[in-house]
């Protein structure tokens, strides 16, 4: 695992807990996904891999996540700052993720 790459994780983290939910979003669907439920099922499997190896379950759940929320992102408005929130949710999905495969090879 890259030492910079879980850095930029932890940075985003960081940004990303400081950062307000866009209220907008809150009990809202975007192409069948929960907004909140992917906020929050991304929120969990991140702060899982700052801590430690991603287990196989919380692996698929990113891959998964990350999907919908490219899925998503185009539909997305501005209103609230929700681009920028669920983009940082995107790259922090991402990192995760290619974390989660060197730490398995």
């Amino acid at each position: 695992m890259s030492e910079s790459e879980l850095g930029l994780l932890s940075r985003l983290w960081e940004e990303h807990m400081r950062a307000p939910f866009p209220p907008h979003m809150r009990g809202r669907e975007i192409e069948g996904e929960d907004m909140v439920l992917l906020d929050a099922e991304i929120a969990g499997c991140v702060l899982s891999s700052l801590s430690g190896p991603l287990d196989e379950k919380r692996h698929e759940i990113l891959l998964v996540c990350l999907g919908a929320v490219e899925k998503v992102q185009p539909s997305i408005d501005d209103e609230g700052g929700a681009i920028e929130y669920y983009e940082r949710l995107r790259e922090m999905a991402a990192l995760a993720v290619k974390i989660g495969n060197v730490n398995a090879q």
